[in-house]
């Protein structure tokens, strides 16, 4: 049986576009049924379109709280019957009640080795670190922002001479090739989180979860 698949995202939607390349060549156990996103201009929406995929746009500015839309997002993904929540690009952070109603059901990707770098600009922070090493992290969500635990980690190298748009795209590689993974572990029940804790074919995954480097 296939899952059925959620994506939140606010923008480009380029880790959208890697799934959903992933899915055509089937190697994802699942399927997108919906995309939903926060921004009404995100380019994502348009990739879901051209794929014939059913998208939602939510605006803050149409409820009176985060939690009364988070609540309206959450009926939506209720009503989809959805298996799992991937948030790719997803800005806004989700609130507590969100997180609790789909415990163990929600993967995230954050551009660092976490728990290095939990919010925003992790390049251009990691850069000014002086780090010789960066990456991504994709990890189940929890309450914490960027805080669940971490179900893959992958480091790529800083140099000297490094731009940041070089960082960024060697970590954006990163992202394509392992979310689309992940995923797939998911889908076809190798993954899960018991207890706030992820486990990869029974095995409790260490803190900084299985790692490529």
């Amino acid at each position: 049986m296939k899952k059925n698949i959620v994506v939140l995202i606010s923008g480009n939607g380029t880790n959208l576009q890697s799934i959903m390349d992933t899915i055509e060549r089937g190697k994802i156990n699942g399927q997108i049924c919906a995309v939903i996103s926060n921004k009404a201009d995100a380019y994502g929406l348009v990739r879901a379109e051209k794929a014939n995929i059913p998208h939602f746009v939510f605006s803050r500015k149409d409820f009176d709280s985060n939690q009364s839309m988070d609540s309206a997002i959450a009926s939506k993904i209720d009503e989809l019957g959805a298996d799992l929540i991937v948030l790719a690009g997803y800005m806004k952070i989700l609130t507590a009640q969100f997180t609790q109603h789909f415990e163990g059901k929600i993967l995230n990707i954050h551009p660092s080795l976490l728990p290095k770098y939990a919010g925003l600009h992790t390049h251009q922070r990691a850069m000014e670190a002086g780090d010789t090493e960066h990456g991504m992290s994709i990890h189940f969500v929890n309450e914490e922002v960027d805080g669940g635990s971490v179900v893959l980690q992958a480091k790529v190298p800083i140099y000297p001479d490094d731009t940041l748009e070089d960082v960024i795209q060697r970590v954006h590689e990163q992202e394509h090739r392992c979310y689309p993974l992940v995923v797939e572990w998911f889908c076809s029940d190798r993954l899960s989180c018991i207890d706030g804790k992820a486990y990869l074919d029974g095995e409790l995954l260490s803190k900084q979860g299985y790692a490529i480097d």
